[in-house]
């Protein structure tokens, strides 16, 4: 049978790592909402940026046509 002191040690020593895992999930939970926000503004700015370069390729490409067809006149 085990010591009554040795319990109550064993039970402190339990609560504390509980406690201890409450405090990493949290944290995790921060660090998962945190990243999941960062993610959609990343998302979205990878967005603009390939919208902003198709964009500048279509330009690109309208100038090489305009210029092709003034060496041909």
């Amino acid at each position: 049978m085990a010591e009554p002191g040795r319990d109550r040690l064993d039970l402190a020593a339990l609560e504390a790592r509980v406690d201890e895992l409450i405090r990493t999930v949290e944290t995790l939970a921060n660090e998962n909402e945190a990243l999941r926000s960062q993610h959609t503004v990343l998302a979205a700015e990878r967005a603009t940026l390939i919208d902003k370069t198709e964009q500048a390729r279509s330009r690109v490409e309208a100038m090489i046509a305009r210029l092709k067809a003034m060496e041909a006149r």
